[in-house]
């Protein structure tokens, strides 16, 4: 029996201590020091804009369906 048909959760499991400081020296080598601060504020921006798009869908879903409840009563 093969590793993957034994436990393929195990390929794909969260970086440990080293692999963390690996990956941050790629990225600083990658984009340097400068634009990370830049990357980052971008980052949020997106994240921000999703939640605020995912909470207007969730309010709208809510008063579609206190609109029907009232309909119906």
């Amino acid at each position: 029996m093969s590793l993957l048909q034994a436990n393929p959760v195990m390929l794909f499991s969260m970086p440990g201590g080293m692999e963390w400081v690996l990956i941050i020296l790629a990225v600083l080598i990658l984009f340097g020091g400068r634009k990370i601060p830049e990357f980052m504020r971008g980052l949020g921006k997106g994240i921000r804009e999703f939640n605020d798009a995912k909470s207007n869908v969730k309010k709208e879903i809510e008063e579609g369906m206190n609109e029907k409840d009232k309909a119906s009563a």
